[in-house]
């Protein structure tokens, strides 16, 4: 038997005021379209914000449906529009930020797995890694690639020689 540890590199911030200009910027967007979601059963509202590389800022957010599971998540509304109307241009930084009722979430809420999934595909497909902000009341999370969010990740790469 092997055994082994897998560890990531987890950042830790107090303020939005720690981050770069820019990056104020994407984080006030998706703060602003948290506010925005469609969250009428859960009240579980998350904005997310995607920074590509071409200076373009996409924002989406949660868009939940009685016809469970026919909602989506904030994550990738932003990230399948941003590739669908930026298709050639890698992203760069993507902030998700939660709440309810106008109140963000003490601890910054994480992507789900399905979202992760999504995210490390577009991290793929243009072979950069993409930044990920985690926007709490408390504490701010960052990590600097999708892998770190999701390790021993499923890659199609690896099904082929």
């Amino acid at each position: 038997m092997k055994q082994y540890e897998i560890k990531i590199n987890l950042q830790e911030y107090q303020s939005v005021e720690d981050f770069t200009d820019e990056e104020q910027t994407v984080i006030k967007s998706a703060l602003e379209t948290k506010d925005k979601a469609y969250a009428k059963y859960s009240h579980f509202k998350v904005g997310a914000a995607v920074l590509l590389e071409n200076g373009e800022i996409i924002t989406g957010n949660n868009q939940e449906n009685a016809a469970f599971p026919s909602g989506l998540c904030a994550e990738r509304v932003a990230l399948f529009y941003a590739n669908a109307q930026f298709p050639d241009v890698p992203i760069s930084l993507l902030v998700v930020a939660a709440g309810q009722n106008d109140v963000l979430t003490y601890e910054p809420a994480t992507p789900c797995g399905a979202c992760r999934q999504v995210m490390l595909e577009t991290e793929l497909r243009f072979d950069k890694p993409i930044k990920i902000i985690m926007v709490g009341q408390n504490k701010i999370f960052v990590l600097n690639s999708v892998k770190e969010l999701l390790p021993l990740s499923f890659n199609p790469d690896l099904l082929s020689e």
